[in-house]
């Protein structure tokens, strides 16, 4: 499996309110700004990423962790096949990617992820 980026993903009532500590203090650029979402990126590495969430405004569950892959069918298929818990099925995003979640042996939520072409 190739990954392309480990993100964490850090709950918040108020994702916007984060922006300043985000921006201000770290030196971090909005990569992406969805409402529910914030996704700050180092302006020296861009996979350098954290992520602000408002898990009380989505459907699915929270996620800890985002791992964006070349390949998310391959690794769905792992999974399955390993018959760890998909807690998200696979599932093509509006917003351009397909994930899924699943929890890994320790009990933390992976949204494993990648971007459509």
């Amino acid at each position: 499996m190739t990954v392309r980026r480990i993100v964490p993903n850090l709950r918040s009532v108020d994702p916007s309110a984060t922006r300043s500590f985000y921006e201000d203090v770290l030196g971090l650029k909005t990569a992406m700004d969805m409402g529910w979402i914030i996704t700050f990126a180092s302006t020296s590495n861009p996979t350098a990423q954290v992520s602000i969430v408002n898990s009380g405004t989505r459907t699915e569950p929270h996620a800890d962790i985002s791992v964006e892959v070349v390949d998310v069918d391959s690794c769905h298929a792992v999974a399955v096949k390993k018959g760890l818990a998909i807690l998200y099925p696979l599932t093509d995003e509006p917003w351009g990617v397909r994930r899924f979640f699943v929890s890994d042996p320790s009990g933390h939520t992976v949204n494993v992820v990648s971007h459509k072409i």
